[in-house]
């Protein structure tokens, strides 16, 4: 298994790429509330992708102490997302609900993704 300080700055890289195409795809198309809803979800779920790398990083660093560690940050993820939907059934004119969702599913995308070119490289 890769390390996480070297994971998370590749996972980072792609996620911001993919926030990159969905700005691109809200100023050039008509599908405004579509890219909105989509860029909310994906910047949360950078947000929530950096709470885990941080939480792993501090589990890493825990056991190698012989300490132990209380969560991987379960809660603050569900809130944030949760935060995210909430921001989006309150402004429904300028962020697309599912977009907001999907965008949300966009850092386990890319982690899947990422694991099978991962696996295809060797």
């Amino acid at each position: 298994m890769q390390d996480i300080k070297q994971l998370f700055p590749r996972l980072r890289f792609y996620i911001l790429f993919i926030l990159a195409l969905f700005v691109i795809g809200w100023g050039f198309t008509p599908y405004h509330s579509v890219f909105l809803g989509l860029i909310l979800g994906t910047s949360f779920s950078l947000y929530n992708l950096w709470i885990l790398a941080r939480k792993q990083n501090k589990v890493g660093q825990a056991i190698t102490e012989g300490k132990r560690i209380r969560s991987f940050g379960t809660f603050t993820r569900f809130a944030v997302a949760i935060l995210a939907v909430m921001i989006a059934v309150e402004y429904p004119r300028i962020f697309h609900l599912t977009s907001v969702i999907l965008g949300l599913m966009t850092s386990y995308i890319v982690i899947m993704i990422d694991l099978f070119i991962q696996l295809i490289r060797k």
